[in-house]
């Protein structure tokens, strides 16, 4: 199984500090969690216990500790620091692992090389800002690299974005993945007829109404403003098609006030996969990722995705998807034009959507993603040496 031999001798711990806790980032940690403690490792996440993170974390067979910390570096920043401090000394675990920006901040602050420590970014920092604040979180990066004992990244163009911007760090690339057993492939349809009998859509969804699906978090990540200002030429050529965005977050209300009519929010989900059963087409028009579940997830249920070609997005995709699938980022022309033919072809979409379903299962499997890190683990305690200053520089 998964590396026996640490828990029969000393029992694996692993401290995962976590924020964001929604979305794609609380699946990935869930996924490895789950996968850590049925290994025979003693995962232990600490994270704002607001959110789905926490109770699902718990549920996989994480002890969880109330880690608050907001999104942003601010002015509790200090105070994050040193809980994040006290909680490593408390649990004393063999390696710690530190997933996306807030956490890579405070908990290499915190741990400053002592023990192991994953960084995993989940997409970079500096591309979430601009100008000023941008150039502090690429400074921060290229300095904190430091007390990374190794950086994981979840693609091939996220790790050379970091590269490209200076970064010098120790590098992994793992993909995620996603679990086949829950996100199904519905090869004859029954899933999409069921979805959408009882989806709460106004008017109903009738099999012949073609229907997008949009699942991310609503915010300037995602990219749904590009999707809102492509819709209307989409409906131009396709009038019956609807588009649900799935999701919450700070773009709401924003999103609301210029969406065209017909447009549904559906709001945070607990489970997504009814929407994605439901659709003819998964679209994600995100403006940076690092490998983004969510078309993952879609593709595993045997939908066909439209992509804007960020980090991720080529490496997620079958061969010779990219025609169909991929467009540039903050393109509404382009980004039409991808919907429109798939849902004008729906002979295509069904073609591509078996293709892509069979391509996740034979590669995207997330059991292959949790052993791969737990052997990255094993690599990093055997060799590891607390960091120093003298000994990252070059």
């Amino acid at each position: 199984m998964l590396h026996r031999d640490w828990t029969e001798k000393s029992r694996l711990t692993v401290f995962h500090l976590v924020q964001p806790v929604e979305g794609g980032v609380a699946r990935v940690v869930t996924d490895l969690v789950r996968a850590q403690a049925h290994a025979g490792a003693r995962p232990v996440v600490a994270c704002p216990p607001t959110g789905p993170l926490a109770a699902a974390a718990a549920e996989a067979g994480a002890r969880v500790h109330p880690w608050t910390a907001g999104r942003s570096p601010g002015p509790g920043l200090a105070r994050e620091v040193l809980t994040a401090a006290r909680l490593v000394r408390e649990v004393r675990p063999h390696l710690v692992h530190v997933h996306s920006a807030k956490a890579g901040l405070a908990g290499r602050l915190a741990v400053r090389g002592r023990v192991p420590t994953v960084f995993q970014p989940h997409a970079w920092s500096f591309d979430a800002v601009e100008g000023r604040e941008a150039r502090l979180a690429l400074t921060w990066e290229r300095y904190g690299t430091r007390w990374s004992t190794r950086t994981l990244c979840v693609s091939d163009s996220e790790r050379r974005a970091g590269e490209r911007a200076g970064i010098r760090a120790r590098w992994s690339v793992i993909r995620n993945g996603v679990d086949p057993a829950l996100f199904a492939e519905d090869s004859d349809g029954t899933r999409r007829t069921a979805a959408r009998a009882r989806l709460p859509v106004p008017g109903g969804l009738p099999d012949g109404v073609p229907l997008v699906v949009c699942v991310g978090r609503l915010c300037r990540q995602k990219g749904q403003d590009v999707l809102l200002r492509a819709w209307p030429a989409v409906v131009g050529r396709a009038p019956a098609a609807r588009l649900v965005l799935v999701g919450d977050g700070p773009e709401a209300d924003r999103l609301r006030a210029f969406a065209p009519p017909g447009v549904v929010f559906a709001g945070a989900q607990g489970d997504i996969r009814p929407w994605l059963y439901a659709a003819d087409t998964v679209v994600l028009p995100s403006r940076w990722e690092g490998m983004a579940l969510a078309p993952l997830e879609a593709m595993a249920c045997g939908r066909p995705v439209v992509l804007t070609d960020v980090s991720g997005a080529r490496e997620s995709l079958p061969p010779g998807h990219e025609p169909y699938a991929l467009v540039p980022p903050e393109d509404p022309a382009a980004l039409a034009a991808a919907l429109v033919r798939l849902l004008a072809q729906p002979g295509l979409a069904r073609d591509l959507g078996r293709r892509a379903a069979a391509y996740v299962r034979a590669t995207g499997d997330v059991s292959r993603t949790a052993d791969a890190v737990l052997g990255l683990y094993q690599e990093l305690l055997s060799t590891h040496r607390p960091l120093t200053r003298k000994r990252t520089e070059r």
